[in-house]
């Protein structure tokens, strides 16, 4: 496993709403470079930046027009370059946002990939045999391009899939995983990887990385064949180039070769309770850590410890406070729950991700679409630095900023957090600044759950000398957990230590060591 991922805590940057350093009302590199100080204070030592390559914007980049080239929205892949230099000058690594699945439809590739005459770029991407011919539900558009047949989707509309192969191909159009196509696709990909990796990036975040290979297996071992064959002529040059997946099944990732995956918030699984889990109930939120909403925490250690036991020693699973897809947490949770609420995500093994402006607890936004954003808009709005113009993000007019600032009176910025000692900002440093010093809470230090139970607080684990119990509750919270140690860090009013039990104190958030 790749020994800088070790003590890894990422910071989610969307470079359009971080820093914009030219008043034309988008972030930009330079804004990003003139912020590394902050960041590294902040306790992140890496660096995750959404998609920043040349597009046409309909999916916020996510429609890749060059793999090449970075949008000019941002600056110049000489910015770019400048901004790896400098952050590696203070320690911190730098993931670029992949796009493998799909590119957009103003792509060269797909431009040569319409014509009729048949061409090097023909089958880069999936092509029916008949205007009428779609494949097992996957979505199509025909009647757009000079060829006969329809081309096969990943996304939206503007995102044809490129062709990675069928598993089990059963039309003439469908190609095998190792046809000469399909692997000119993969080399392609290879291509694109190893240039960022020349000039200075440390690796990717994959985009939808499941799905390349279609009618894929349960397991996706098509897709999985895939990826070994490009790490393996990756990683023989850059062996420390990390690569964490958008797969949302870490075993799976795990099989594929990626040294991380997300652990997402998705309808119905353990981690969608944990913070957002309005989308499970018609009526209610039921959020573990929402302090009346009697939440059941059980789901997600369950589901944590079985994709734990599977995965360790093979890749790491990656905690997020939020992303660019996900409503931020102040929608439903107050600056006290969310405290206790990224207090715990950064104290779990794996390798943990801090969406930017979560750490000064940013609302969510209700905004109209922007740029293929639709619900994901209103996470996606400008950090906000100070009380001034713009909240600090830029000195443009407010027409011309790429989103909204929040309106409200009392929007957080980071100069107010700064200058109240018990703000969610100066938590999110101390209890950072206390996983970097202790070993035994970084990604691969042990884990055991000590108290678990359905409906119930607290919620107790350990992770090597330390025992860190959480009671999001409004009652004190008692657990069958005899505990020999001193208190090391504490959230609201911490516990009473029993000869037989642990009785943690509503709200409240402690370690202690052994």
């Amino acid at each position: 496993m790749i020994g800088w991922l070790k003590d890894a805590v990422f910071y989610e940057i969307y470079p359009q709403s971080f820093r914009d350093t030219n008043a034309d009302g988008i972030g930009d590199f330079n804004g990003i470079t003139e912020k590394l100080d902050y960041i590294k204070e902040l306790g992140c030592n890496a660096i995750w930046i959404n998609p920043c390559f040349d597009s046409p914007f309909h999916d916020a980049g996510y429609d890749v027009r060059d793999y090449k080239k970075v949008a000019p929205r941002y600056g110049t892949n000489e910015d770019l370059y400048r901004l790896f230099y400098r952050a590696h000058e203070k320690g911190i690594h730098i993931l670029l946002d992949l796009v493998p699945g799909h590119t957009s439809e103003e792509h060269p590739w797909f431009k040569e990939s319409q014509k009729v005459e048949k061409n090097e770029f023909s089958d880069r991407y999936i092509w029916t045999d008949h205007c009428f011919r779609g494949c097992d539900g996957i979505p199509y558009i025909g009647g757009e391009a000079e060829r006969a047949g329809t081309y096969l989707l990943n996304f939206f509309k503007c995102q044809p899939a490129l062709n990675y192969g069928f598993l089990h191909p059963e039309e003439p159009w469908q190609k095998g995983i190792d046809d000469p196509d399909c692997i000119a696709t993969r080399d392609a990909m290879v291509d694109v990887i190893r240039f960022w990796l020349e000039h200075g990036c440390d690796g990717f975040r994959v985009d939808m990385a499941a799905s390349l290979v279609k009618k894929d297996d349960p397991d996706k071992s098509g897709t999985a064949h895939v990826w070994k064959y490009i790490f393996d002529r990756v990683r023989r040059d850059y062996p420390e180039a990390a690569f964490v997946a958008e797969w949302s099944n870490p075993p799976q990732a795990a099989d594929a070769g990626f040294d991380m995956d997300f652990y997402l918030n998705e309808k119905g699984n353990g981690y969608s309770t944990l913070l957002r889990d309005y989308g499970n109930h018609k009526d209610e939120d039921h959020s573990f850590f929402k302090k009346n909403a009697k939440g059941d925490v059980t789901s997600f250690v369950e589901e944590f410890q079985k994709y734990y036991d599977k995965t360790k020693g093979r890749t790491y699973i990656s905690l997020l406070t939020c992303n660019h897809d996900t409503i931020r947490a102040k929608e439903t949770l107050d600056d006290e729950e969310i405290k206790i609420a990224y207090a715990t995500i950064f104290t779990m093994p794996g390798v943990p991700f801090l969406y930017y402006g979560d750490e000064i607890g940013m609302r969510y936004e209700h905004l109209r679409t922007k740029e293929g954003g639709y619900f994901r808009t209103g996470s996606r709005t400008p950090m906000q630095w100070t009380a001034g113009k713009n909240l600090g993000f830029s000195e443009g007019c407010a027409d011309s900023l790429y989103l909204p600032v929040d309106p409200s009176d009392d929007a957080p910025t980071v100069e107010s957090q700064e200058q109240d000692e018990n703000s969610l900002l100066h938590m999110v440093r101390r209890i950072l600044a206390f996983r970097h010093e202790h070993e035994d809470l970084q990604a691969d230090g042990e884990y055991e759950v000590l108290y678990a139970e359905k409906e119930k607080a607290p919620f107790v684990y350990r992770r090597g000398k330390f025992v860190i119990a959480v009671n999001p509750s409004l009652e004190t919270a008692v657990a069958p957990v005899k505990v020999q140690g001193t208190e090391v860090f504490r959230i609201g009013k911490g516990a009473q230590v029993d000869a037989d039990c642990l009785k943690v104190a509503p709200q409240s958030f402690v370690i202690y060591e052994l």
